[in-house]
């Protein structure tokens, strides 16, 4: 057993090490820019040769993304028409399923690859029919139990209920489901009261619910949500232990007070957990979509809301850059090994990743799980007040750079935690990824006239028609704005009826604040972050986004 708190990110002072790599990612980023201002004064040349390179770039992945953004919605439609439990049964008599499927052809999402996940378990079930016993195991679907974590702060009733009622309304048996409503003290009465309320409504609708109440003050936990959800996930160990259910056979999720799971998504976790022979090395991921309230939302807030919601459809495409966010399931035996998440960092979601790749010793793979759950778009009392709380939630989200250096300690070292190549190249594209989140808006935005301002006297032709070069590719890159507004549409719930028409052609003319919103928030909340890395101002308080119901 390594040193205690191994897992665990420093506090107090750091060491020189971890300080250089707490730098790097805000380094980077202003050393783009400033790169950009060197080579203009210096020699224009290399400075539009930067500029183009980037601008390309920028170019070929704002193409992937469009048509990364295609195939994660249609992924996501297809993955809700499936019947999970249906699917859950069929792996329990695999063999004689598989016997009966193999041959037919279907349109399903993923058919091919659930006749072959019943292949796999007809395969070990006839072994240990033959005597053959061996060490792997496929639960049966009526042996999953599934542990719901809510984690509270102060919300109201009138956000809670609507998150409880998709809870409740799920395919997956509620027999089987232990809800855990874990609120904090700091809440105050108001979060006292909601708490009684809601088991009031909704304790006899399931297996167990317990309500427990994390004291504020504990040692060694910053004020955010990652304590309060450990302090849900030991009360959970606690219930099943009570309940003499077997552990390993518990799948835990976590949500936040605002989400809305849709109604397979228990079952979409429970078929991916059984399939698995690794299923306690994995998490599961949905598709986070910030669409409860997006009727409701101002303009700038609806486009962020919705550039998330196709950033994490793109994500669950490309598995081998899957990462945790927000609301995710891992098995209850795994997370209380690990001792649940960090009670350290503002971005317990983001950061349990890391955390479980080193725990298992790169062993560890995030299974996108292609239904949704709905989560709020942000709103407060009045626009200057929505505005500032969109800038705080993306700050803290960005703040997720200080993985940056947690990475680094555990891979730059003797013998690392995990694989070193593989690690490596994860590490580059955690890198990258905060690095351009910065750097880009205001590089792309400005960039082409930087050159021509910096050197007037010696402009050339090519620095001269820098500009309208820029401008071109950029003109190129606006199909990836008409592919966001032909899946935003797509992406709305039904219009409530207080609102007109009109209201959907509003939808369209917001996209048109992309390129403020872009530098505003985008890039201004990624170099906010850094820059506290830099300085050593750590952030440990979780700002709670604040939520209003309409």
């Amino acid at each position: 057993m390594k040193k205690k708190d191994w897992l665990e990110i420093p506090q107090g002072k750091r060491t020189r090490k971890y300080r250089f790599f707490e730098i790097l990612p805000g380094a980077l980023s202003y050393g783009m820019v400033i790169l950009l201002v060197v080579l203009s004064i210096v020699n224009p040349l290399l400075a539009a040769i930067y500029l183009l390179v980037i601008e390309v770039t920028s170019l070929i992945k704002a193409l992937g993304v469009a048509v990364r953004t295609v195939q994660g919605y249609n992924a996501m439609t297809n993955a809700k028409k499936v019947n999970w439990k249906k699917r859950c049964l069929e792996l329990d008599a695999a063999h004689e399923k598989y016997e009966e499927l193999k041959g037919v052809k279907r349109k399903e999402y993923e058919w091919k690859k659930h006749l072959a996940n019943l292949r796999k378990v007809a395969a070990l079930s006839l072994e240990n029919a033959r005597g053959k016993e061996t060490q792997l195991k496929y639960p049966k679907y009526e042996e999953i139990y599934q542990v719901v974590i809510m984690a509270a702060y102060n919300e109201g009733v009138e956000t809670i209920v609507p998150a409880m009622e998709a809870v409740t309304n799920n395919t997956f048996e509620m027999k089987r489901t232990i809800f855990v409503l874990t609120y904090e003290e700091r809440g105050g009465e108001g979060i006292e009261k909601t708490a009684r309320e809601i088991e009031k409504r909704y304790g006899k609708k399931f297996l167990s619910f317990v309500a427990t109440k994390h004291p504020d003050g504990i040692e060694g936990e910053i004020k955010g949500k990652g304590p309060n959800l450990c302090w849900g996930g030991e009360a959970a160990a606690r219930e099943i232990e009570r309940l003499k259910i077997p552990m390993e056979n518990v799948i835990l999720t976590s949500l936040d007070a605002d989400n809305r799971m849709d109604k397979q998504y228990l079952d979409a976790v429970a078929y991916e957990f059984i399939a698995h022979e690794d299923r306690q090395n994995l998490s599961f991921q949905p598709i986070s979509v910030f669409a409860n309230n997006i009727w409701d939302a101002a303009a700038p807030m609806r486009v962020v809301a919705v550039s998330n919601s196709f950033w994490n459809m793109i994500a669950t495409m490309r598995p081998q850059a899957l990462r945790n966010f927000a609301s995710h399931a891992q098995p209850l035996m795994a997370l209380s090994a690990m001792k649940f998440w960090s009670k350290r960092t503002i971005v317990e979601d983001g950061h349990q990743y890391w955390r479980s790749l080193f725990f298992f010793s790169g062993e560890y793979e995030v299974v996108p799980i292609r239904v949704p759950i709905g989560q709020d778009a942000v709103i407060a009392g009045t626009l200057k007040e929505t505005l500032k709380a969109q800038f705080i939630q993306l700050r803290r989200w960005d703040y997720g750079a200080s993985d940056v250096a947690y990475v680094a300690d555990h891979l730059f070292k003797k013998e690392p935690d995990a694989p070193r190549l593989a690690t490596f190249l994860k590490f580059v594209r955690l890198v990258d990824g905060h690095v351009m989140q910065a750097a880009l808006s205001p590089i792309i935005a400005f960039g082409g006239w930087v050159p021509m301002i910096l050197n007037w006297s010696s402009r050339g032709m090519v620095v001269f028609n820098l500009p309208s070069v820029l401008s071109v590719v950029q003109t190129v890159a606006v199909i990836g704005i008409f592919v966001s507004i032909l899946m935003s549409l797509r992406l709305l719930p039904p219009r409530p009826k207080k609102y007109r028409k009109m209201r959907k052609f509003a939808m369209i003319l917001q996209w048109m604040l992309s390129p403020i919103i872009a530098l505003c928030y985008t890039s201004a909340a990624a170099y906010y972050s850094q820059t506290r890395l830099m300085l050593g101002k750590y952030m440990e308080k979780f700002d709670v986004t604040k939520k209003v119901v309409k």
